[in-house]
C-alpha cells in the first residue's frame, strides 16, 4: 500500500503497534513467549518495527516447535523477558495495541510483565473483531480465513513478524476496499466498547439488563460452560472478559463462550437461590465449587442403654425434624473430621462418638487423659449429657420455625417487579412473579406435586436471609398449604 494521508482522527492521529507472539503454550499463567514482533504504522506509513526471541526459562515442546518453528537451541542465548520489558514498554507507550485474537497477545504480555511486579495497560484493538464488524456476512475470520478470502501475500504462519505482516496486510486491504470513515468509525466504536470475547457479537453485552439475576454462558453445540449471578447482569458479564487472564480456566472459558441467556430476578436473594439450584440441576462445565454434594451427612445424638448420650453419623435426614441433627457435612471423612475435633477440644470418649470400636475397657483417649472416663462409667451421665450438649450445640441444625410454607417478598423499587419466594423447611420451592401472579394468589397457593431437593447451601443461605441480621429487609407471608411436596435428599 502507498503512502496515503488519512483525514478521520481514527486513523490520523494515533500510531498502531501491531504485535504478535509466539509462545510455549496456551495458559499464560504457566507458558511464556518465545517471541515478540512489532509493526508500527502511523497515517498510512510503516514507522518503524521491533522484534525479539526471548529466553522462557522453560522448555519448548516438540509440538510447540513443529508448530513455530522455535527450537529450544534458538532462545537459549535470547534475552530473558524481564531484560527488555523496559525496551518493549517504551514502544507500546501510547498506541493502540493492534493483534489477532487480542486477548490472548495481550493477556500473555500483560502476565509477564506482572511476573516483575509491574502493571502494563493499553487500547486494545482485535482485528477478528473489526474483521467481524467490517466483514459480518463471512463465517470464519481467522487469519488463514482472512490471507485466503482477500487475497493477501503469503507468509511465515507461526512467526511473530510473519503474523504481523498478514495483520497489517488485512488492515490495509479493508481501508482500501471499505474506506476510511467506514474503518475509522469501527475502530473508534470497537476501542470504545467493553471488551468482549472475539467469537460472540459486540452487542451482547448491550443487550443484557443492568439489574439483578442469573446469567448463563453457551458453547459449541449449546453445551453449558457456567452459571453465574449478579445483581447487575451487564456489568458483571462485562467482568469476565475485562480481566487480566490470571488463570487458564477463565482464557477456556473466553475461547468457549458462543452465546449467553440470562433470567431476571427482583433481587440478590432470588438470583442465589437460583444460581445454586441451577449449577446443581444443569451441571455446567465451570462450576466447581458449587456442584451438588453426592450424600449428606450429618450427626445425631442417642442414648446407649447406660443413658450416655452417643454420637451416630446419620444418612437418613428428615428435613421437618431438622433440630434433632447436629452439622451438615458433605461426606463421611468431613463429619468424622467434626467429630475428632470436637472430642479433643471437650475431653470427650472416642467410643462414645463413635470414633472407636465399641470394644469393653477404657477408650484409647482415656490413657492419654483426655478423656474423663464415661467409657467406663467413671464419669457421671448428668455431667457427661452435659458436657455432649453443650460441645454440640453450635452445631444443632434450625427447626423450621413456621407452621407451614411462606412466601418470602423481594421486591424490585427501579423496576415495581416482585418476585414471591416460596420457601418450607428451608427448601426452596419456587418462585412466583409478579406479572404472572397476584399477592393474593398467595393465600390459594399449593406445592406441584414434583419432588424438591434439600440443598446445604441454600440452607445456610435462608437461614441468614430469615434469621439473621438481614432478616427485617424483606417481608414474610404464611402461606396455608396442607400438601408438602416430596423431599429429596442428597
Amino acid at each position: 500500500m502507498g503512502k496515503m494521508i488519512f483525514k478521520h482522527e481514527m486513523l490520523s492521529e494515533p500510531t498502531f503497534a501491531f504485535v504478535d507472539i509466539e509462545t510455549t503454550g496456551g495458559n499464560a499463567q504457566r507458558d511464556r513467549i518465545t517471541e515478540i514482533g512489532i509493526r508500527f504504522w502511523r497515517n498510512g506509513v510503516v514507522v518503524g518495527e521491533w522484534q525479539t526471541l526471548l529466553n522462557p526459562e522453560a522448555r519448548i515442546s516438540g509440538f510447540i516447535e513443529r508448530l513455530t518453528g522455535i527450537s529450544n537451541a534458538m532462545v537459549a542465548s535470547a534475552p530473558r523477558f524481564e531484560t527488555i520489558a523496559d525496551e518493549l514498554e517504551r514502544h507500546l507507550d501510547g498506541c493502540i495495541f493492534v493483534a489477532h485474537n487480542a486477548r490472548f497477545d495481550y493477556g500473555f504480555i500483560k502476565s509477564e510483565f506482572r511476573r516483575l511486579g509491574r502493571l502494563f495497560s493499553a487500547r486494545v484493538l482485535c482485528t477478528v473483531r473489526l474483521s467481524r464488524a467490517l466483514y459480518p456476512e463471512a463465517e470464519r475470520h481467522n487469519m488463514d480465513a482472512l490471507i485466503a478470502r482477500h487475497g493477501l501475500p503469503a507468509v511465515e504462519r507461526h512467526r511473530a513478524m510473519g503474523d504481523v505482516t498478514a495483520m497489517l496486510a488485512f488492515f490495509e486491504h479493508t481501508l482500501l476496499e471499505q474506506g476510511e470513515d467506514t474503518v475509522g468509525a469501527t475502530i473508534n466504536r470497537l476501542l470504545q466498547r467493553p471488551s468482549t470475547p472475539s467469537n460472540v457479537p459486540a452487542e451482547m453485552l448491550a443487550d443484557l439488563p443492568a439489574g439483578p439475576g442469573v446469567y448463563r454462558f453457551y458453547g459449541d453445540n449449546d453445551v453449558l460452560l457456567y452459571v453465574g449471578k449478579s445483581t447487575n447482569i451487564r456489568q458483571r458479564v462485562a467482568s469476565h472478559f475485562s480481566g487480566d487472564h490470571q488463570s487458564s480456566r477463565g482464557i477456556r472459558l473466553s475461547e468457549s463462550l458462543r452465546r449467553v441467556e440470562y433470567t431476571e430476578t427482583a433481587g440478590e436473594l432470588g438470583a442465589l437461590l437460583l444460581e445454586l439450584k441451577q449449577i446443581k440441576t444443569l451441571s455446567p462445565l465451570f462450576n466447581r465449587r458449587s456442584r451438588a454434594a453426592k450424600s449428606l451427612v450429618s450427626i445425631a445424638l442417642h442414648p446407649d442403654n447406660s443413658g450416655y448420650l452417643n454420637a451416630e453419623l446419620a444418612r437418613t435426614i428428615t428435613p421437618d425434624q431438622l433440630g434433632d441433627y447436629f452439622g451438615l457435612f458433605r461426606s463421611k471423612r468431613d463429619a468424622l473430621s467434626a467429630l475428632r475435633g470436637i472430642a479433643s477440644k471437650n475431653d470427650l470418649c472416642g467410643k462414645l462418638l463413635g470414633l472407636e470400636p465399641a470394644t469393653p475397657g477404657p477408650c484409647f483417649q482415656r490413657s492419654l487423659g483426655r478423656c474423663k472416663g464415661a467409657c467406663e462409667g467413671a464419669e457421671d451421665v448428668t455431667r457427661f449429657n452435659l458436657r455432649m450438649q453443650i460441645a454440640f450445640h453450635n452445631l444443632r441444625l434450625k427447626t423450621w420455625p413456621w407452621p407451614g410454607p411462606v412466601a418470602l417478598a423481594e421486591e424490585n423499587p427501579e423496576n415495581g417487579r416482585t418476585d414471591w419466594l416460596i420457601i418450607w423447611n428451608w427448601i426452596h420451592i419456587e418462585t412466583l412473579r409478579s406479572d404472572q401472579h397476584t399477592e393474593a394468589d398467595l393465600h390459594d397457593y399449593q406445592p406441584g406435586e414434583d419432588p424438591v431437593t434439600f440443598d446445604l447451601d441454600s440452607y445456610k443461605l435462608l437461614i441468614k436471609a430469615l434469621l439473621g441480621k438481614d432478616r427485617n429487609h424483606h417481608r414474610i407471608i404464611e402461606l396455608h398449604a396442607i400438601t408438602q411436596p416430596a423431599v429429596l435428599m442428597p
